[in-house]
């Protein structure tokens, strides 16, 4: 096992300039600010949908992957997003991760391109042709909606594939997640991470940790530490803040309130790609006095 745990696979917001080139300048002040206020076990490239990879081209996508290996250096481990239907694109990608000494892929469970949902003899067998063609360990990441609602015995199907050794879960169902955490990580399947709403019940469960972009990482970076050292009325406490933030605006979109309250750090970030995201003037508001009530400034630690 590469990544620490009890731990944070952080992936890093994807800036973009007025002209939707990607920002590396701010990608550089953003990674800085993972590694010196988050504590990541490891940095995710271009791995999940929060990080808009989809509106990349192939060659702009390994470029992001690229840069982002680059300007970690070796601070902390990377994690590669390869996600694709194509099991031929997800090799290309693969020998791309494997060729910028990337420590693991991160490959999201997907839809059928032609409609109806996947079987679970099929989304095995997807796994099983990722693993033959890369010698990185792989990180299977379930998010249903862009991704498939996979069975829970069919991911322990999949968690017994050598090369599969973490689960990134984002289904905030508690019932799936400890039967899960159970199955898969007490089991020594595979190690289990899910999101920043579940991650102490997550860790007071036996699991391995969550995967959240900053500045929630900032927060969640604090749960995990309190946790370890038995402080469980700080680990709760600051897990609280979570009920907030960012899930009192959800229905706005985690990219567009992540990158406001990245701004008010100091870190911009710019838009989300058009023609989502963007906020009225009222939600911005709300969104800043519910920062200011949860202190997200003092605990980051840069406004």
């Amino acid at each position: 096992m590469v990544i620490k745990v009890p731990g944070l696979i952080i992936p890093p917001l994807t800036p973009f300039t007025a002209r939707y080139m990607v920002d590396y300048d701010a990608l550089r002040a953003e990674i800085d600010y993972i590694i010196e206020k988050c504590s990541p076990s490891a940095i995710t490239a271009a791995g999940v949908e929060a990080q808009e990879y989809q509106y990349l081209g192939m060659d702009e996508r390994k470029e992001l992957i690229r840069k982002t290996v680059e300007l970690t250096g070796n601070r902390c481990p990377v994690v590669v997003g390869v996600s694709h239907p194509s099991i031929k694109t997800v090799v290309e990608l693969c020998r791309e991760a494997e060729h910028v000494n990337a420590e693991a892929v991160q490959l999201l469970a997907p839809l059928r391109p032609f409609g109806g949902k996947p079987s679970g003899r099929q989304m095995v067998e997807y796994f099983k042709e990722a693993a033959k063609n890369t010698s990185l360990p792989i990180v299977c990441y379930l998010n249903a909606g862009p991704g498939a609602d996979v069975p829970p015995e069919t991911m322990v199907e999949i968690a017994s594939i050598d090369s599969v050794k973490y689960f990134k879960e984002s289904s905030r169902d508690m019932r799936r997640i400890g039967r899960l955490i159970e199955e898969i990580d007490h089991a020594g399947l595979a190690r289990y991470f899910t999101t920043n709403e579940m991650l102490l019940p997550t860790l007071m469960l036996g699991g391995s940790g969550a995967t959240m972009p900053p500045p929630l990482a900032a927060i969640a970076a604090g749960i995990v530490k309190a946790y370890t050292e038995g402080d469980f009325g700080r680990a709760a406490e600051l897990q609280r803040k979570f009920h907030q933030f960012p899930g009192k605006w959800a229905d706005l979109g985690l990219t567009p309130i992540l990158k406001y309250a990245m701004g008010l750090l100091g870190i911009e970030l710019g838009e989300p790609y058009p023609p989502f995201g963007g906020m009225s003037k009222s939600d911005t508001e709300g969104i800043r006095k519910m920062l200011d009530n949860i202190g997200l400034a003092a605990f980051a630690g840069r406004m």
